[in-house]
């Protein structure tokens, strides 16, 4: 009975905000409870699930006009954070694990003079993650990234540069270890 109660409720809440995005696709879940802002520049695809805790957010900045598109089938886990201030595009079918941080920006952080909160962001590069790619637990995904078609991101990984599709990526920073999959090697 509690699973029916929660899935439920999920459904229900989804129903209630989907028209607060700018898209919002049949058949998508998120979880409650999560954190969203800027979410009428969000667009989330069908057969989409956003897991419990998750925090969606588009912030502005300079007036230009922020994205976060998320494709058809993407599963992310709980506890993911996903922060665009200009552009962030997840494909169809990728599988986000717990606790993935994905920003297209940093933190200012070089005046001595104040808290890094009230710097504001800088470094901003918009960030890709192609279909069915793959985040394990904990990865974070850095600003300017490409993460290729089909590609495997290793548990606790820190990606800075981009990764080829199919491609296997682990480690900090991030570092190709194998590649796999149409025309390639499967060799290590």
């Amino acid at each position: 009975m509690y699973r029916v109660a929660t899935r439920l409720r999920n459904k229900a809440f989804s129903i209630l905000v989907s028209g607060a995005f700018a898209e919002f696709g049949a058949r998508s879940v998120i979880e409650v409870p999560v954190r969203l802002a800027g979410e009428e520049r969000i667009s989330i695809g069908s057969g989409v699930f956003v897991g419990s805790g998750a925090w969606l957010q588009v912030i502005g900045n300079d007036g230009e006009m922020p994205t976060l598109a998320v494709g058809d089938g993407t599963s992310m886990a709980g506890g993911c954070i996903i922060s665009a201030v200009r552009r962030i595009t997840i494909g169809r079918g990728v599988l986000i694990a717990r606790n993935v941080y994905i920003a297209d920006h940093s933190h200012g952080f070089e005046d001595v003079d104040r808290p890094v909160l009230e710097q504001g962001v800088s470094g901003v590069d918009p960030v890709e993650i192609g279909d069915g790619a793959w985040l394990g637990e904990n990865v974070v995904v850095c600003p300017g990234v490409r993460i290729g078609r089909g590609a495997v991101i290793g548990a606790n990984a820190v990606v800075v540069r981009d990764v080829p599709e199919y491609s296997v990526a682990v480690g900090i920073p991030a570092k190709v270890v194998r590649t796999f999959g149409p025309e390639t090697s499967t060799a290590p």
